[in-house]
């Protein structure tokens, strides 16, 4: 039996897309043992022009272009498809919608090891958009059952300005990580029990090390959820 086929929406941006491919070839080799890797596609976006679609809040066409990525995908033979950024999720149903094949929401497997490790208020980083808008936090809330607290207006700013200025262009600087250390110990502070890296260029930046509670990074955990999906059976 062969693996099932992962469609991957990347390039948003493809520093984080490049750790997606990583992680989802190492787990599927210490899955499966010696030169096996994993059978995938991936679709990869000019940033600029998704960066700037959203900042203008054009996001009609970003579905638009999320969903033609998703038909590609599905013409070439994919069996899943993975939109490999957070904030682009707020499209999800969208492209959901337009195609035949299962989306494996980013928000599911990262609710679920929040759940399984007995935490029910959760402290979330992100864009502005995925910290702000209800896309995110209300499928958190209303499909897991949890509380999430985002930081305050001004460590919101300096959050979104870092992964833009910054960790999208492959730069991790360090007193960057200083400040997102002080972000995550003011929500600690609140009463968060664990952290959402819900960004997947933030685990480029943040370690174990810089949160008092655990962290949920969910570039790992979306793709180590497609490699279960793509592995179940075998």
């Amino acid at each position: 039996m062969q693996q099932k086929v992962i469609g991957l929406i990347g390039g948003m941006s493809w520093e984080s897309s490049a750790e997606y491919y990583r992680i989802i070839n190492e787990t599927v080799r210490a899955r499966l043992g010696g030169l096996r890797s994993a059978r995938c596609l991936l679709w990869s976006f000019d940033f600029g022009e998704i960066e700037a679609l959203q900042h203008a809040g054009r996001w009609d066409e970003a579905a638009d272009e999320l969903i033609d990525a998703a038909r590609r995908l599905e013409r070439g033979g994919a069996d899943c498809v993975l939109i490999c950024t957070n904030t682009m999720h707020r499209m999800a149903d969208q492209v959901q919608a337009a195609i035949g094949l299962p989306l494996l929401h980013i928000a599911d497997p990262t609710a679920e090891r929040i759940r399984a490790a007995g935490l029910s208020r959760i402290g979330l980083l992100g864009t502005a958009f995925t910290m702000e808008q209800e896309f995110y936090k209300g499928r958190l809330a209303s499909r897991h059952g949890l509380g999430v607290l985002v930081p305050d207006a001004d460590d919101r700013a300096v959050v979104h300005r870092v992964i833009y200025e910054e960790l999208v262009q492959g730069r991790a600087l360090p007193a960057s990580r200083a400040a997102y250390r002080a972000i995550i110990a003011r929500l600690v502070e609140r009463g968060a029990q664990g952290i959402i890296l819900g960004c997947t260029e933030i685990m480029l930046l943040v370690r174990p090390e810089d949160s008092p509670v655990p962290l949920f990074d969910t570039t790992a955990l979306h793709a180590e959820a497609a490699v279960d999906w793509a592995l179940a059976g075998i």
